[in-house]
C-alpha cells in the first residue's frame, strides 16, 4: 500500500534563495514530494488523506558534509560504507564527502572505484589525495584523479611541505577543482592536545600552541595571495587569531571549521568527556566565540562533520594514546540548531547555508533543495527529545561519539532516503 502524508501546517525552505514558509503544505508519498502548499491541501483532500499537524518542525533540503573519514569502507570495524550511510541518512545527511586518508590511501585511480552504491541513498564524494600516502614527499597524479572522479584534492590533518604545494600550483593540474588543505603543523603542535590557554592549564592538558595553526595558515594565504586562479580551501580552522588571518587575507579562500569547535571549549567540558581528543586542537571560549561569528559573517564557509570513526579497542586507549577524532552525523543538526538558533537567534536559513548551501559551494556542487517529485529532503522536529545512545538504530557503529546517554533536543524525525514512519505528537 502506498505510503502517503500530508504534513500541514508545517515550516518549509525550499532553497538557498528563500526564506521558510510558515504554516506550509507538503504532500509526501513514498519518500517522493508531491505538492506544496494549496495544491497539496487540494490533493490530499481528494485522496482522503487526512493533515498531521507539525507547526513547528521544519521540512528542508538534505545537509551536506564537506569531509570525514572512512579508513575501511568495506570491513571496518569502526564503520564501514553501508553503515555510514545508514546512520548519515537517517541523521539528514544527503551528500558525504570522503577524505583520502585510509588503509589503502585514495592517491590513485584505481582507489576511487566501487563508492558509487545508489542504493544506499547518499551522494558519496571522494577526495583524491594530494601527495602519495599523504606521505609530503611527492604528489600524486592529480589530473588523472580528477578526470576519473575525485571532486578535489586534499591531504592529511596538515599541511604538507610548502615547497610541495608551490609546484603542485605552479603546475596546475588541479585546474579550478579545490584543494583542501589543514592548516597544522605538527612539529610546532608537539604533544600539545588542547590549545594553549587558562582553561588548558587549569584542567593540566598539555598545551597546542596557537601558532600551530597560525604559522602555516600565512603560509597556505600567501600561497593563495600568489595563484588565486587555484581554488585553495581550508579545513577546519580552529582558534580566533586564525579567525583574524583569514579576515584580513588579500585573497580569501574558503574554509571550513568542525561541528565540535562550535558546541564546545575548554572552559565547557569535564575532563572525562569524550570530546578532548580531537584534530584540531580544541579552543577556549573566545575561540568557539570567533568561529561562530566568522561562520554567521561568511568568513567561514561549511560547517564539517568530519567524523572519524574509531573502534571500542582504539577507544580504551588513554587520551595522550588515543588517535583523536570523534563521529556522530545524527548529534550536529540537534547541537547546532540548539546552540546557533535557540541561545544565539539565528534564522533556519542561516543555519541551513551553514550546513547545506556552504558545503555544496565548498565542494563546487549543486546545492540541494526541495524539488517535486524528489526524495532529497529531511523533517526536523526542534521540540523532539531523545537519548544519545550507541545502540540505537540511528547511530553510527563508532564507538568515539560524544554525549554518550545524554538527553537531547531536537532531531530529524525522518528523510526521504530512507522513508521511515513519521513521528509526531
Amino acid at each position: 500500500m502506498p505510503h502517503t502524508m500530508l504534513l500541514d501546517p508545517v515550516r518549509i525552505l525550499i532553497g538557498s534563495d528563500q526564506d521558510p514558509i510558515e504554516q506550509g503544505a507538503a504532500l509526501i508519498r513514498d519518500g517522493a514530494l508531491v505538492d506544496f502548499g494549496d495544491d497539496a491541501r487540494q490533493l490530499a483532500q481528494r485522496e482522503g488523506i487526512e493533515a498531521q499537524a507539525m507547526p513547528k518542525a521544519l521540512l528542508a533540503p538534505l545537509l551536506v558534509d564537506p569531509h570525514s573519514v572512512l579508513e575501511q569502507p568495506l570491513i571496518g570495524q569502526a564503520e564501514t560504507l553501508e553503515s555510514l550511510c545508514r546512520a548519515a541518512a537517517r541523521a539528514g545527511y544527503g551528500q558525504v564527502a570522503l577524505l583520502p586518508r585510509a588503509e589503502t590511501w585514495r592517491d590513485r585511480v584505481e582507489q576511487l572505484q566501487g563508492f558509487q552504491r545508489p542504493e544506499l541513498g547518499v551522494r558519496l564524494h571522494l577526495w583524491g589525495g594530494f601527495s602519495c600516502g599523504g606521505r609530503g614527499e611527492q604528489f600524486s597524479a592529480h589530473g588523472d584523479l580528477l578526470e576519473h572522479g575525485a571532486i578535489g584534492l586534499a591531504d592529511d590533518d596538515h599541511c604538507p611541505p610548502i615547497p610541495l604545494l608551490q609546484r603542485a600550483l605552479v603546475l596546475g593540474d588541479m585546474g579550478a577543482a579545490p584543494l583542501l588543505l589543514a592548516p597544522r603543523d605538527p612539529q610546532i603542535q608537539g604533544d600539545g592536545m588542547v590549545r594553549e590557554g587558562v582553561e588548558t592549564l587549569r584542567a593540566g592538558w598539555p598545551p597546542d600552541p596557537v601558532a600551530s595553526e597560525t604559522l602555516p595558515l600565512g603560509q597556505l594565504l600567501e600561497l593563495q595571495r600568489q595563484h588565486p586562479e587555484r581554488r585553495l580551501c581550508l579545513m577546519n580552522l580552529s582558534t580566533a587569531d586564525g579567525v583574524n588571518q583569514l579576515k584580513a587575507a588579500v585573497v580569501p579562500p574558503q574554509a571550513s571549521v568542525c561541528w565540535w569547535h562550535l558546541v564546545a571549549d575548554s572552559g565547557s567540558l569535564q575532563p572525562t568527556e569524550t570530546g578532548w581528543c580531537i584534530t584540531p586542537s580544541l579552543g577556549g571560549p573566545e575561540d568557539r566565540q570567533a568561529l561562530i561569528d566568522a561562520l554567521e559573517r561568511g568568513t567561514l564557509t561549511a560547517v564539517a562533520v568530519h567524523a572519524v570513526p574509531l573502534d571500542e579497542e582504539d577507544c580504551l586507549l588513554p587520551p595522550g594514546e588515543r588517535r583523536p577524532g570523534l563521529a556522530g552525523h545524527q548529534l550536529v543538526l540537534p547541537a547546532l540548531w540548539q546552540e546557533l538558533v535557540n541561545v544565539r537567534g539565528w534564522s533556519v536559513r542561516q543555519l541551513w547555508n551553514a550546513l547545506c548551501f556552504g558545503p555544496s559551494r565548498l565542494l563546487g556542487q549543486p546545492e540541494e533543495r526541495l524539488e517535486v517529485g524528489s526524495n532529497r529532503w529531511l523533517l526536523f522536529d526542534p521540540q523532539q527529545r531523545w537519548r544519545q545512545s550507541r545502540q540505537s538504530a540511528d547511530a553510527p557503529l563508532a564507538a568515539n561519539q560524544p554525549w554518550e546517554g545524554r538527553e537531547l533536543v531536537g532531531q530529524v524525525t525522518a528523510c526521504g532516503l530512507t522513508t521511515p514512519e513519521i513521528r509526531c505528537d
